[in-house]
């Protein structure tokens, strides 16, 4: 998640009068780093899925052979699916396939990006896991990161998945207004990725990551959303990380407890 300067945010604020995140957080696809299929990492298929708006929105499956189980993957609202195949590979090292989402207008999908919409992705990658894949629920880890946590926030209410990942999760619209020093204008927000409403209906293990030093999504959002759930859950919180170094910088911290909570709730299921 990139910030916009306050004068631009203002602006779109009250031009809009209630645009939600798309004005207010803002999308940032980047679509001058597009790799060939050719070009893929060993192991990556590239896979078109339609929503159920009519929207063609593109895939990337690492499949690991020797696991039963799929994290599907949200990215956060910067850059595109290709800025993170060091993730993804590094996912799948710790023992499961990955099936990685390019929200609509983001890479080689099409259309657009805006709330409704990314959530709509979403589902259309859920059911291709569940149904073409042949996945249960059970076996299914939903992963996402930054904006990424409010698609798999939403998607995995009251789902009987294997668990839910979030980080450096949003908590709201509104929150994030105010944190970015715009508090005057959070209302505008109206009822945007209510994150920390929606885990209130989440009856999967939640694991919560968050850097101490997070100057984008402050951690305060993180335990609030992490408050808010009920039934098992952990945080953990990475001292000295910001909002783009977790998984470099602090890699061994955070993959440590990635790697910890799929291994336990693969083996509960």
């Amino acid at each position: 998640m990139r910030h916009r300067s306050p004068l631009f945010l203002i602006a779109c604020l009250v031009l809009t009068a209630c645009g939600p995140l798309t004005d207010f957080l803002a999308f940032h696809p980047d679509g001058s780093y597009i790799l060939p299929s050719e070009a893929l990492p060993p192991g990556t298929e590239e896979i078109f899925l339609e929503a159920n708006d009519g929207v063609r929105i593109q895939a990337l499956h690492l499949r690991d052979p020797s696991s039963d189980t799929v994290t599907i993957y949200f990215h956060g609202n910067a850059g595109n699916i290709y800025h993170r195949l060091d993730d993804y590979q590094h996912l799948r090292r710790l023992g499961t396939s990955v099936f990685a989402v390019s929200y609509r207008g983001y890479a080689k999908s099409r259309g657009w990006p805006h709330e409704a919409g990314i959530y709509r992705d979403g589902k259309a990658a859920f059911d291709h896991v569940t149904t073409v894949m042949g996945i249960p629920p059970s076996r299914i880890f939903i992963l996402g990161r930054s904006i990424g946590s409010t698609v798999a926030t939403d998607l995995a209410q009251s789902k009987d998945i294997a668990g839910l990942i979030l980080v450096s999760p949003l908590s709201s619209a509104r929150d994030q207004a105010s944190a970015m020093g715009l508090g005057f204008a959070a209302p505008l927000a109206g009822e945007a990725f209510e994150n920390a409403e929606k885990i209130k209906r989440l009856i999967a293990p939640l694991l919560v990551i968050h850097g101490t030093r997070d100057r984008t999504v402050p951690i305060g959002m993180g335990r609030k959303v992490f408050d808010a759930a009920n039934g098992q859950k952990s945080f953990h919180a990475i001292e000295g990380a910001g909002h783009n170094d977790l998984s470099t910088r602090f890699a061994d911290s955070y993959w440590t407890a990635m790697a910890g909570f799929i291994e336990r709730f693969s083996n509960q299921r």
